[in-house]
């Protein structure tokens, strides 16, 4: 099998996007990875520190590597807003194919030091290890919203600049690099998302040369998606989609039978609702 590493050369030079999706049980896991092997895709799974506490580290990376070994199935997985050089260790003990080092809400001086420390030491363990870095702060948390999250970066003259991305590049080495480009994480209860500025992407696809993340994927136009993936956007993060999903099944299977206590019975219908915008999501970023 191909690296993830490969996978996403491929998907660079292809223009088409990885989808890269978080999970915090095993409902969202099984809808995830069931859309992927019908659409016959490659897959990165994102645990963020609270989810990965969660669930347990070492449990959702036995989890990846059961399912990729037993399907012989491109299934990847990503600690996703690792945050700590202390959080980055577990994640690279654990066995995680990437590790996204966020200290995007530090100065940019600051945010190179700490990102340059993380990955000296993910590459002194594992070289083959990705690590991301992050420029621009998005707002920290997969839920609804009623206003942009203080702090987040959707001004124009705030969002990631060329030399900027250039500079974190030379100095850190990451593999991959997570602008701040319009996106922000979450989606607004009663206002439209912030619009994505995909001359900037180009811009950056051109300053920097590794592969770009997009983040706060959820709620953005589907056209929007597309023109970022032409424009040098390789990943694509969605996260509170899928939550929304999995409250709809569960709040669905409760009217159906709201008497149920059996989980087994209950939760396939969120596994459904899940799944159906995880194909969405995968078909999109495709190009199918």
């Amino acid at each position: 099998m191909k690296t993830l590493k490969e996978f996403i050369q491929e998907a660079e030079k292809n223009k088409v996007a990885i989808g890269h999706f978080n999970v915090s049980d095993l409902v969202g896991l099984k809808a995830i990875f069931g859309a992927a092997r019908e659409l016959k895709l490659p897959i990165i799974i994102g645990v963020s520190e609270g989810e990965r506490d969660f669930i347990g580290v070492r449990q959702i990376a036995a989890l990846i590597k059961s399912l990729r070994e037993e399907h012989d199935f491109p299934i990847f997985l990503n600690a996703d807003h690792t945050k700590s050089l202390e959080k980055t260790k577990e994640a690279v003990k654990a066995g995680f194919d990437a590790i996204v080092f966020d200290a995007s809400k530090l100065s940019l001086k600051e945010n190179i030091k700490k990102t340059k420390e993380a990955v000296a030491y993910v590459k002194s363990v594992n070289p083959d290890i990705l690590v991301e870095g992050e420029i621009g702060y998005i707002g920290s948390g997969s839920t609804i919203l009623k206003e942009v999250p203080a702090g987040a970066v959707i001004k124009l003259e705030d969002l990631t600049k060329p030399e900027e991305a250039s500079q974190f590049l030379k100095e850190t080495d990451v593999d991959l690099l997570a602008p701040a480009v319009g996106n922000v994480h979450g989606i607004f209860k009663n206002a439209p998302q912030p619009n994505l500025n995909i001359e900037r992407i180009t811009e950056i696809k051109n300053a920097v040369g590794v592969p770009l993340v997009l983040h706060g994927g959820s709620g953005i136009k589907d056209e929007e998606l597309e023109a970022a993936i032409d424009a040098g956007i390789s990943i694509i993060h969605i996260n509170t989609e899928l939550r929304l999903a999995w409250r709809r099944g569960v709040e669905k299977a409760f009217r159906e039978n709201p008497e149920g206590v059996v989980p087994y019975e209950l939760l396939p219908t969120a596994v459904e609702e899940i799944k159906e915008v995880v194909e969405h999501k995968l078909k999109l970023f495709n190009k199918i």
